[in-house]
C-alpha cells in the first residue's frame, strides 16, 4: 500500500476548510438567510462566543462566508454564505441522511 500525501489529498483539504464540530452547523444556519452574530449565538447555544468568532473568521478567510458591516450605532455585522459555501448544502444534506441511517440502526 502506498503512502498518501495528505497535503495534496482532496478530502484532507476539504476537511481542513469545513471540518470540526461547528463549521457545518454555522453553514447550515445560514443556508436560507443571512444572520447577525447574536442570532447565530442564540441558535447555537452550546458554542462559546470566542469559538463562534474564531469559526466565523475562518469561514470568511476560506471564502465560505461574507461579513458585511453596517455603519450604524450600535454596530451591526451580518454573515452570509458565498456561492462556494452554497455548493456544500446538498453534500451536508446527504451526510444528514446518512446520520439518520446511523441513528435508526
Amino acid at each position: 500500500m502506498s503512502k498518501v500525501n495528505h497535503e495534496t489529498c482532496p478530502l484532507t483539504q476539504a476537511l481542513l476548510v469545513i471540518g470540526g464540530k461547528w463549521k457545518p452547523v454555522i453553514i447550515s444556519h445560514l443556508q436560507k438567510t443571512p444572520k447577525r452574530f447574536g442570532q447565530l449565538d442564540a441558535l447555537i447555544p452550546k458554542i462559546s462566543r470566542k469559538v463562534l468568532t474564531t469559526q466565523l473568521n475562518q469561514l470568511v478567510k476560506d471564502d465560505l462566508l461574507t461579513r458585511h458591516s453596517f455603519s450604524e450605532s450600535p454596530p451591526r455585522v451580518e454573515y452570509n454564505l458565498t456561492e462556494k459555501a452554497r455548493e456544500l448544502i446538498p453534500i451536508f444534506q446527504s451526510i444528514a441522511e446518512w446520520g439518520m441511517y446511523l441513528i435508526k440502526k
